[in-house]
């Protein structure tokens, strides 16, 4: 497991990095890396993060079982990722990456995930589009409306085959290619990633009002 965990509270308009902003009394990142340390197969996590940030999240994982790394992060999501890599056990077989502000993901989406990623190489988590998306010009003239069948808005977890993350980072590196997620840079690689149905509870915590959503989500959590 990677979760890069350097974002900022600008937007989220708090003074503490996001991931430290409290869901329920903790910590956001620690409830979204309970989600993962609880599964068996999860040998590893490693977390990217500011360097103000390192010993506080060195602290909030001490006591942890599971191996957990600290490291300094990149300055973008994607040198984070890359940095990560270099201190991953070399014993593994998938590669997952998922935001540190998305704690209601599920096991059953974390398992379809893997599983697909073992049989086709990489799989994204993600969702159907409910809106009728436009695409526009740099004015904002619409240029013409995609089928919404083929659209999908994507989440985190996505997860690869160890070699294919590898090689698809390595490559971008070489390319000076910046990508939007993990899964643009295994496609510049060219290498197939499968969709996977995934859970519209897996909300990313981005503004005040995620919160408050992810609060009422965890208390019907609580009482199923």
């Amino acid at each position: 497991m990677i979760i890069p965990s350097a974002g900022s509270g600008r937007r989220f308009h708090s003074e503490v990095s996001k991931p430290f902003v409290l869901l329920k009394g903790e910590p956001i990142l620690k409830r979204t890396v309970d989600r993962f340390a609880s599964l068996s197969f999860v040998k590893q996590i490693v977390i990217p993060t500011s360097k103000e940030y390192i010993k506080r999240t060195q602290e909030l994982f001490r006591n942890y079982d599971l191996s957990i790394k600290i490291i300094e992060g990149g300055k973008e999501r994607q040198l984070s990722v890359q940095k990560a890599i270099r201190h991953l056990f070399s014993d593994i077989d998938l590669i997952a990456v998922h935001d540190a502000v998305r704690p209601i993901i599920t096991h059953e989406v974390i398992t379809r995930c893997c599983d697909i990623a073992v049989a086709e190489g990489g799989a994204v988590a993600g969702i159907k589009a409910k809106d009728t998306i436009k695409t526009v010009d740099k004015n904002n003239f619409i240029i013409n409306t995609p089928d919404r069948d083929s659209l999908w808005q994507c989440q985190t977890p996505q997860i690869f085959r160890k070699e294919i993350f590898i090689e698809a980072f390595d490559h971008a590196e070489k390319e000076n290619f910046l990508g939007t997620d993990d899964a643009s840079v295994v496609e510049f690689l060219g290498k197939p990633v499968k969709m996977v149905e995934g859970d519209t509870d897996n909300i990313k915590i981005t503004y005040p009002l995620d919160l408050k959503i992810a609060e009422l989500l965890l208390e019907n959590d609580d009482n199923d």
